[in-house]
């Protein structure tokens, strides 16, 4: 069970977990019934992506069965989210191959996020991140797609893009990140054309309320 407590009349609630694949999902259906209990929806699309994420690279970094915290604390108008974990290796984005999955959970972190940042802990590190609370829904679906699509691009640097003009070298890195992201969610056990369909359904509800 979550602790519940403030941080300078900040509302905050702590997780602690254990590091195992299993543990991720009910750690991250958790956090969303809280963030909902603060009535934050809109953040919840990057939450779970971002807990997922981080919560994933302490199973794979610092070992199954680690013990590791989740913070979530209410900064005005930011979200902040903190891993806690008990390696004192500072993790860094690094540049993956097109479809290696392990390299791209820091980037996919940054292009979520307002912010973030990795600080030494007494007992280790703690990889935090921060998610504007109040943007307008679609202003911010669109800023997040340019910033993954960016960072996505920037991740591969290969020379025969460096002719092409920024539009053309945006659609391919979109292309590559919906490729990406399918075997991402085949990874994880998946149906790929499930995801696109739920997109597409997605996509649409929301074209349609615009």
């Amino acid at each position: 069970m979550p602790i519940s407590e403030t941080s300078d009349g900040r509302p905050r609630c702590v997780f602690p977990f254990k590091a195992a694949p299993a543990e991720v999902g009910l750690l991250r259906n958790a956090a969303v019934r809280q963030l909902a209990r603060w009535g934050m929806p809109a953040v919840l699309d990057e939450a779970e992506v971002v807990i997922t994420e981080l919560a994933t690279n302490v199973v794979k970094h610092v070992g199954d069965g680690s013990a590791a915290t989740l913070v979530l604390e209410w900064r005005s108008e930011r979200l902040r989210l903190e891993v806690h974990d008990t390696s004192p290796a500072l993790p860094a984005p690094r540049k993956a191959d097109c479809f290696e999955e392990c390299g791209r959970g820091l980037h996919l972190v940054a292009g979520l996020t307002a912010d973030w940042g990795v600080v030494p802990t007494v007992a280790g590190k703690a990889v935090w991140c921060e998610v504007p609370i109040n943007s307008g829904t679609g202003c911010r679906r669109i800023e997040r797609a340019v910033g993954l699509l960016e960072a996505y691009q920037n991740m591969g640097g290969a020379p025969e893009r460096q002719g092409r003009s920024w539009e053309a070298s945006l659609e391919e890195a979109a292309v590559e990140l919906i490729a990406g992201l399918l075997h991402w969610s085949a990874a994880r056990g998946h149906d790929p054309d499930d995801f696109l369909d739920r997109a597409q359904t997605s996509y649409e509800a929301a074209a349609e309320a615009a």
